[in-house]
């Protein structure tokens, strides 16, 4: 929703092109303004020059595997955090370190895999009205790619910030958990990280 109220044409994609247009439509009528479309995960990635991935983890693999065919030359924006039910608030590190490092491996270098928006709450995001004081990590091995990430970033309201190579999603990844048990201990929904000390917007 604050992407497309930025101006971006967004799709959402789903395994059911139906379920995706129904999600579509009611976030535009939530919104006021058609904005939104749906698809079928296949079409929606191959009509996408940025495609943004939020699964489970159980799912990671099978919906890559899915729509690799049409990420060629695209930036994939991984959001997936490696979390083990029902131990979310431990941290859990897969076979290949982190989400995004095993979307890279799968998809290969024609793929540009950048990690981002793994600790920010989404009660933050779903109200577009809402200011949200937490920084966005963003980790990726090609310069141009995390640009774009931290501009679309900028475009709702956030700091993206350049976190280093994507290696660096794994200790990105795993501050998911450690969010989520501090929204528990503590009794809120909307915990998240700033990095102090930084000049740079």
């Amino acid at each position: 929703m604050r992407w497309a109220k930025s101006g971006y044409r967004v799709i959402i994609g789903s395994r059911d092109g139906a379920r995706a247009q129904a999600k579509a439509d009611e976030l535009n009528t939530e919104m006021g303004v058609s904005y939104l479309l749906g698809m079928d995960n296949h079409a929606a990635a191959a009509a996408a020059t940025i495609v943004v991935l939020s699964v489970p983890y159980d799912a990671h693999a099978a919906t890559l595997e899915a729509v690799r065919d049409v990420l060629k030359g695209k930036i994939l924006v991984d959001v997936t955090v490696p979390l083990l039910p029902p131990n979310i608030r431990s941290v859990h590190l897969p076979d290949g370190k982190s989400a995004s490092l095993e979307a890279q491996a799968l998809l290969g270098a024609d793929v540009r895999v950048v990690t981002a928006f793994q600790n920010v709450s989404q009660i933050h995001l779903k109200d577009a009205a809402h200011s949200a004081e937490c920084d966005v990590l963003i980790c990726g091995d090609d310069e141009a790619a995390k640009n774009e990430v931290i501009h679309l970033t900028e475009a709702i309201g956030l700091r993206g910030l350049d976190a280093g190579p994507l290696v660096n999603s794994i200790a990105v990844e795993a501050l998911t958990p450690i969010i989520l048990y501090l929204n528990k201990r503590y009794k809120t929904k909307y915990a998240g990280i700033v990095i102090t000390g930084l000049d740079a917007p």
